[in-house]
């Protein structure tokens, strides 16, 4: 699904930053843009900055399910700094909180927070409820090796010594008794 994103300049509260830029808002459905001006406050202004495919793949239906069930289901909109004309690079948009933690990682990327709009929630839990197998807990099996076996003495196998030389002390004080 196409989903445009509105990002809001303001001007910055230090000298260092002139503007401060974070996503503001979706729009489902969207048609394509680039940078247009949709409203101007002042000195703060929104853009529809671009607009990019909402993708949503069956194996991860667990992290949309999680995202669904938040306080505020959002959409994740991953941005990167730019020297060009535009300040900012629209990388993707997700509805998966498990990938837009992904792109924190490396620091490298702004991941802003979106609340979902009523139209995508529905869409997005539509698709879970179609796809979304929970998985079955299977309890691993214990090996059968034996546990009750002691190797008293045993070292690095490398060295030819008759004695250990890395057994602790009070292990060797057993041996001369």
């Amino acid at each position: 699904m196409p989903v445009g994103i509105v990002l809001r300049r303001s001007p910055g509260v230090t000298r260092w930053a002139k503007w401060v830029w974070t996503a503001s808002a979706v729009l489902p459905g969207a048609g394509p843009a680039d940078w247009r001006e949709l409203r101007r406050d002042g000195e703060a202004a929104e853009f529809h900055a671009a607009t990019e495919m909402l993708e949503l793949h069956g194996a991860e239906t667990e992290a949309y399910l999680h995202g669904l069930t938040a306080e505020i289901p959002s959409l994740y909109v991953i941005m990167r700094e730019t020297a060009g004309e535009c300040p900012l690079e629209i990388v993707q948009i997700t509805a998966s909180p498990y990938e837009a933690q992904d792109y924190t990682d490396s620091g490298e990327e702004i991941v802003e927070k979106v609340p979902m709009p009523h139209g995508l929630v529905a869409w997005v839990r539509d698709f879970v409820e179609e796809f979304h197998r929970d998985e079955i807990f299977v309890k691993r099996k214990r090996d059968k090796k034996r546990i009750d076996i002691v190797e008293d003495g045993v070292g690095d196998p490398r060295i030819d010594k008759a004695a250990d030389i890395y057994a602790s002390p009070s292990l060797k004080r057993r041996r001369l008794q």
